[in-house]
């Protein structure tokens, strides 16, 4: 059976362009329209085929786009796909897992088959290309994150910019002036929506409470342990007497062991809050106070909405941001005379 991608190529057009003129969502030029009908009646593409071939009946079917990459850190991605599951069984709905690196076309094919009645959207990047075929199928969509372009979509994601500035504020009102924040890898900064928006929070945070903070990377396409070890001295070396970390759970080890090395200690010398962790910080050497980024919650959300939207209910458009809560593991103080050291 032929798929919409052979569809697209063979009139000359996108993807998107196919939707519109199958769905009636958008207008398409008449003779874009002519070109379009004429690959479906020559390729015997069939739009509405499978378990939607009786108008307004539901397949309990949801799609996860989830794109799989060399650089996917897979016990954190895995955790959402989990709580995806899991929230979808809860309303009798099963999860078609789309892993294709291409996203877009996994997701076009599922939208113009008619095999699912919602789709959600994870590992959303900042310019997303799903995007675009979301706002040209008439399937409903969720995003599980929030792209730079969401005008118009239904977006579920933890309040990084509220995260990193309660964090800083924990902080700052503990009595540190200079902090250091361990990022995710450099990739993660190309690739994902979340790192930059929880990083220019802070940046701007510590410079509205008159704080230094500076900020290094974790490694470059996975956590590193010689290079978050690297990042951390070099933070502690430029003064920070505390240090945010928002990146994997071995970046959080490496970091414990170079503060160790110089014989320091957690919390008297060096204040840590792990922000928007997705795994629990109590299982680490030293358990940190936390700013947790959970699965359940984002994931449970996205699921609730599509289902809301599959049953007839009308979803504005917008943002849904789950507030941030704070786990206090003891892992804060003053910073101490051994380490303290005045802004110039």
């Amino acid at each position: 059976m032929a798929k919409i991608d052979e569809v697209a190529k063979a009139a000359g057009v996108s993807i998107s362009t196919v939707s519109y003129a199958l769905s009636g969502k958008r207008p398409v030029a008449p003779d874009t329209r002519r070109r379009i009908e004429k690959a479906v009646r020559e390729l015997g593409y069939r739009p509405n085929a499978g378990a939607r071939m009786l108008a307004g009946s539901r397949t309990q079917i949801f799609a996860l786009t989830e794109p799989l990459r060399k650089d996917t850190h897979a016990p954190t991605h895995m955790s959402f796909v989990l709580a995806t599951a899991v929230a979808a069984r809860r309303h009798d709905y099963d999860i078609l897992l789309l892993t294709d690196e291409e996203a877009s076309a996994g997701m076009g094919r599922v939208a113009a088959s008619g095999l699912v009645d919602a789709i959600l959207v994870l590992d959303v990047a900042p310019e997303d290309e799903r995007v675009a075929l979301s706002r040209a199928i008439a399937t409903p969509t969720v995003f599980i994150g929030v792209p730079n372009d969401h005008e118009g979509l239904v977006c579920v994601d933890l309040d990084f910019e509220a995260a990193a500035a309660l964090a800083v504020d924990r902080l700052a009102d503990a009595g540190h002036v200079r902090i250091g924040l361990i990022g995710q890898p450099d990739v993660a900064y190309e690739k994902s929506n979340f790192p930059p928006r929880l990083r220019t929070a802070a940046e701007r945070r510590a410079g509205e409470r008159g704080i230094r903070l500076s900020w290094r990377t974790s490694g470059h396409t996975h956590s590193s342990r010689g290079r978050t070890r690297k990042a951390t001295g070099e933070l502690l070396d430029e003064g920070a007497t505390a240090l945010l970390i928002h990146a994997a759970d071995d970046a959080h080890t490496a970091a414990f062991a170079e503060i160790e090395a110089r014989g320091l200690r957690i919390p008297e010398d060096v204040s840590i809050i792990s922000v928007a962790a997705s795994f629990d910080t109590a299982t680490l050497s030293v358990p940190v106070d936390t700013i947790p980024l959970i699965p359940d919650a984002s994931c449970g959300l996205a699921v609730e909405l599509a289902v809301r939207s599959v049953s007839g209910d009308h979803l504005e458009p917008g943002l849904h941001l789950i507030p941030p809560t704070y786990v206090d593991r003891r892992s804060i103080a003053a910073p101490s005379a051994r380490t303290e050291t005045p802004i110039s």
